[in-house]
């Protein structure tokens, strides 16, 4: 019989679905060295982003057919050590498109209308509306930072409030252009003239620290950056530089270099807002996560798939 080791909380419904496949075991909450011990004896391992899949532990998984990622990124899995052994490795990135997309627009809303500290200086008894003068997304220039599935969710949310769209991709999408009349232009290019730029890329060689001192440098003193992708996109340290130094208007993270970021100095900037990586933290994106990887794992499985309506 097929075993399944699942180490971080996914939704009830995958569960159910996986124990079609095999005999389930849920272990949350492992230390390295307890994973180490348990993985042996199982074919298939089920994680978010918690669990650390690192080549130690895809060698001593003598029996593993196959990892999945309950979520886009797989950052947390060494592929290519994965790859070696073939160990099929898949993930469910189209179930968090929406949660994160609707994030980034919070967090641009709450950058421009000054949301979280008009709630703090209310709550304390202050009365202090001029102090919190804010701006409209109407005709502002959003500049998106990879066009994937969650890039142009952003892109296309984007125009319903009437914003301008710049776009940086290494391969450009023809029908978002189209519907959206975004102009695909070069990174330089869109960090100069945007007014808001979102990051919506995958953490690669290429892409760490793609947004840096040069970069943040090129942006408009009254712009403001968000990141909802993965952290190490950033380099913190300039982020902080141009913070202090009112270089830029002001950012929003979900993501951090390292987390949580319990010593950053971001921490004590009044001018960033900063939130605890919940871009995929919803009920729904959480259900179709677990769903969409059970799924993957059983036709890898060659079982019949059954769908479970949607709540």
């Amino acid at each position: 019989m097929t075993r399944i080791l699942i180490t971080d909380p996914i939704h009830e419904d995958g569960i159910r679905l996986l124990k079609e496949v095999g005999r389930v075991n849920v272990k949350t909450g492992m230390t390295n060295k307890q994973l180490l011990r348990e993985i042996g004896s199982y074919d298939v391992l089920v994680v978010r982003s918690a669990t650390k899949v690192s080549k130690e532990v895809i060698e001593a998984g003598k029996k593993l057919r196959m990892i999945a990622r309950a979520g886009v990124g797989l950052d947390n899995i060494d592929v290519e050590a994965a790859e070696r052994r073939n160990i099929k490795v898949v993930n469910s990135p189209e179930a968090l498109t929406i949660a994160v997309a609707e994030l980034t627009l919070g967090l641009m809303l709450s950058l421009a209308r000054q949301i979280p500290s008009a709630d703090f200086s209310t709550k304390r008894g202050r009365w202090e509306k001029a102090k919190f003068m804010g701006m409209e997304l109407r005709d502002k220039t959003l500049g998106i930072v990879g066009t994937g599935r969650i890039g142009r969710a952003v892109g296309y949310k984007a125009k319903a409030f009437l914003m301008n769209l710049l776009a940086y991709d290494v391969a450009p999408n023809k029908e978002f252009k189209e519907k959206t009349g975004c102009k695909y232009v070069d990174l330089q290019t869109l960090l100069r003239g945007s007014d808001f730029v979102t990051l919506h890329v995958a953490l690669t060689s290429q892409t760490r620290h793609m947004i840096s001192k040069r970069e943040l440098g090129l942006m408009k003193p009254t712009a403001f950056l968000i990141n909802t992708s993965r952290g190490e996109v950033v380099d913190e340290a300039a982020l902080v530089e141009a913070l202090r130094g009112k270089r830029i208007a002001g950012a929003a993270l979900d993501v951090y270099e390292k987390e949580p970021p319990l010593s950053s100095p971001l921490l004590k900037l009044d001018n960033v807002i900063l939130t605890p990586h919940i871009g995929a933290s919803t009920i729904e994106a959480q259900r179709e996560a677990s769903v969409i990887v059970a799924r993957k794992i059983k036709e890898s499985f060659g079982l019949m798939i059954y769908s479970l309506p949607r709540e």
